[in-house]
């Protein structure tokens, strides 16, 4: 289409967006010693962010100075953790920390070198842009953004920022998912026909009733670039909650699990067949698109088809010579038909265990392998190493931002229905699409 905005337009786009008068001045990173502990802030602390915050309190490399969040219970609760912790180990370096309802106040400090971020999704490109403009590294949850643009503007900003940008892919960091990439990459299972990504529905536009307002909740500022939707304890649920909530499931916040669960398989599919910071060139619809949960097709250059699949395995290889399949915790390498590692079921697969038959086909398929992929064994570990060195983590945001964009050509064609072919190059549509479906209508002050 004559009127679909290519790259270098996108480009152009994000140079003017980091100009927004939200976000703080960009300035140059030092890289920190081995003895200097980085000096971490929290950006939404709700449940994801709470399981990080307890993996980095027990890291003494680094130091826990600031949270934020919209909601003053789970802001003060993070707050009260972190001082406990730090007063249980008697950190003598510790001054206490300092609980924020508004992102920005947290970004203008200068003693903090990196940030955290696990907002829902429709906040995270805005916040993360504006933590790189302010000297911070970044660490953003999965969907890295809720658009497309917003996904080609975070990458110019990093790259602007001579950041580091860990995209919270964490199945990457995980041996399974590796060794299965590696044997796809190295043609032991032979030339690849198809791959099935198993995860639930895509979005729906929210519909959730309205409820009364609590104090405590600013409810402008938690819709921040979305719409300004009544408010409902099913997207917010107030104060601190053991679930995940419902925000993921409405378009104007979320994606899905498209963009959820999606986004850690469709991750590994593209990891198993060398598709990082590319993405397919054909995107189509199942029938009845508008009522389907499944069933839509992501078609690469190469030919190989993805299908979402949701009653599939996780993320699985069909090779001319086998199948590999992996999810958490399980898998499986299946040769001429016979199953030669497995460990899927701990009440089937006795006697074994996942590390013993992941490491088991390491040796005996992989001891002489030509391709070699980069070897993470702790996700937030990777982001603090990369801190120090300066050298790209296991999942920088041009591949986080080619996973989310896939997973956002899969929402369209659920959204939309039809066929589009998609330039992966140029980040646009040639056919079948629409150059709005890129970005957003931003709300106020929020613009990216």
């Amino acid at each position: 289409m004559q009127h679909a905005s290519s790259r270098r337009q996108f480009v152009k786009v994000a140079a003017a967006s980091v100009a927004a008068p939200f976000i703080l001045p960009s300035c140059g990173k030092r890289r920190k010693s081995a003895n200097e502990r980085i000096v971490l802030g929290f950006i939404g602390v709700g449940k994801m962010n709470s399981g990080h915050l307890g993996s980095f309190l027990g890291r003494k490399e680094v130091q826990i100075v600031a949270v934020c969040d919209v909601d003053t219970t789970r802001r003060e609760n993070a707050k009260k953790t972190v001082e406990e912790r730090y007063g249980k180990d008697q950190d003598a370096a510790f001054k206490g920390c300092e609980a924020y309802a508004d992102f920005r106040k947290l970004l203008d400090r200068k003693d903090i070198d990196a940030v955290v971020i696990a907002t829902p999704d429709h906040w995270h490109a805005i916040i993360a842009i504006a933590a790189l403009n302010a000297g911070k590294d970044v660490y953003c949850e999965k969907p890295l953004t809720h658009n497309i643009h917003e996904a080609l503007t975070l990458i110019a900003a990093t790259r602007k920022n001579d950041a580091i940008l860990q995209t919270g892919s964490q199945q990457r960091s995980s041996k399974e998912f590796r060794v299965a990439c590696e044997l796809v990459r190295n043609g032991v299972i032979g030339k690849i026909k198809n791959v099935e990504t198993s995860f639930g529905s895509p979005a729906k536009p929210n519909a959730n009733p309205e409820e009364p307002m609590e104090p405590g909740l600013d409810w402008d500022m938690w819709c921040g670039p979305g719409p300004l939707a009544p408010y409902s304890s099913v997207l917010s649920p107030r104060g601190v909650h053991g679930h995940f909530p419902a925000w993921r499931h409405t378009r104007e916040y979320g994606g899905g699990m498209i963009t959820d669960w999606g986004a850690h398989h469709i991750d590994i599919a593209q990891w198993g067949l060398g598709e990082d910071e590319h993405g397919p060139v054909e995107i189509i619809a199942p029938e009845k698109h508008d009522e389907a949960t499944d069933g839509a097709k992501l078609i690469y250059a190469s030919g190989i088809p993805l299908l979402h699949n949701g009653k599939g395995k996780g993320v699985s290889f069909f090779g001319e010579n086998g199948e590999v399949h992996v999810n958490r915790g399980k898998f499986e390498l299946i040769l001429a038909g016979k199953s030669v590692h497995k460990f899927w079921d701990k009440d089937i697969d006795k006697g074994t265990s996942l590390d013993r038959e992941v490491t088991l086909t390491e040796k005996e398929f992989l001891a002489d392998a030509k391709v070699k992929l980069y070897n993470s064994k702790n996700h937030h570990e990777d982001w603090i190493n990369s801190i120090r060195t300066r050298a790209k983590p296991i999942c920088d945001v041009a591949i986080g931002a080619s996973t989310v964009i896939s997973c956002h050509l899969m929402n369209q064609a659920y959204y939309h229905g039809g066929t589009m072919k998609w330039n992966p190059e140029k980040h646009e549509y040639t056919s079948g699409g629409d150059a709005k479906w890129l970005t957003r209508d931003y709300r106020g002050e929020w613009k990216v």
